[in-house]
């Protein structure tokens, strides 16, 4: 009986560890049209559509704050005017939708963790998998070892 639980909890830890990858990815092609801030950009899909995206697992400081204009001009150097995609499976409860921007082989959320612009937003950790929350935990660290923006 004793072995049964165990087993039994290690496949409950095991499924709850794993609901972040069960979820749905979607991917969507898209050209870069306007840059709000550090980590919220407006995209333009085949149809010419506008889409919201807020940069998922990541935490810019509002345009007013220390760093926030800095981290805005950074993120539209990166991604103004460029074709990429946003791999999604949810919204916000704005209508953003909460994704990670790659263009071709450049991922673009890390990139704005590497530069010591944006900070991991640990609070939404669970929701991402666990090679994306070890890789933005290691960015963030590198970068605040190396003393860099923020």
């Amino acid at each position: 009986m004793k072995f049964s639980r165990t087993i039994t909890k290690q496949l409950t830890l095991i499924l709850l560890l794993s609901l972040p990858l069960l979820a749905q990815t979607k991917t969507l092609p898209c050209k870069v049209f306007t840059v709000a801030d550090g980590d919220t950009i407006t995209v333009l899909d085949s149809g010419y559509r506008q889409h919201r995206i807020r940069l998922n697992g990541i935490d810019a400081p509002e345009s007013r704050q220390d760093f926030g204009a800095k981290a805005k001009q950074h993120l539209s150097r990166l991604v103004f005017g460029e074709q990429g995609t946003v791999e999604y499976d949810k919204t916000d409860r704005y209508g953003r939708i909460l994704g990670k921007v790659l263009l071709g082989d450049r991922y673009i959320n890390r990139e704005m963790l590497r530069a010591g612009l944006d900070w991991h937003y640990k609070f939404y950790e669970r929701d991402q998998t666990p090679q994306d929350r070890q890789g933005y935990n290691l960015e963030e660290a590198r970068a605040r070892k190396l003393q860099f923006g923020l």
